[in-house]
């Protein structure tokens, strides 16, 4: 039983990691976002875009969590025994979306901020503003690759 403790140790990491990131990130740009909107209404939509970004890690981390959770047996009702090195190895499947979503939502929402600051001066590099905020993406996206990757490798 120690290995499915284990394993689904991992799927909760995968979700709750990338999901605080998410909200911190997000709840950044809104700060940021807030504060133009307030001097300029019509900057809504440009600003709500750039506020979504860091969102989806935490969309990341649930698929992750979801995936572990069909593999090991919770979704599916055919609850697979582990063995404790079987629930490490899930458990390590999920690290890299789980630390590296955590930490690139956070990155990503200054970044996002930062470009919320450009369009409050020049609306019109809102493209500019978002590729500054999509290129932390890029991490996020590699290291979720990486956890899905590991997780389809294992043989449990």
């Amino acid at each position: 039983m120690t290995g499915i403790v284990i394993a689904l140790l991992g799927a909760a990491m995968a979700v709750i990691l990338p999901g605080i990131g998410s909200a911190l990130g997000v709840g950044l740009v809104g700060q940021s976002a807030a504060g133009v909107v307030t001097e300029d209404p019509d900057k809504f939509g440009q600003t709500l875009l750039l506020q979504a970004l860091p969102g989806t890690q935490g969309i990341y981390g649930l698929l992750t969590g979801f995936l572990i959770m069909q593999r090991i047996g919770v979704i599916g009702g055919n609850l697979l025994e582990l063995t404790t090195g079987q629930g490490l190895t899930v458990l390590m499947a999920a690290a890299p979306i789980a630390l590296v979503g955590l930490l690139s939502a956070i990155y990503q929402g200054r970044a996002a901020a930062a470009g919320i600051g450009l369009i409050a001066k020049r609306p019109e590099e809102l493209g500019k503003a978002i590729i500054y905020a999509v290129m932390v993406e890029t991490y996020a996206v590699l290291s979720l690759l990486a956890s899905i990757m590991l997780l389809f490798g294992l043989s449990l």
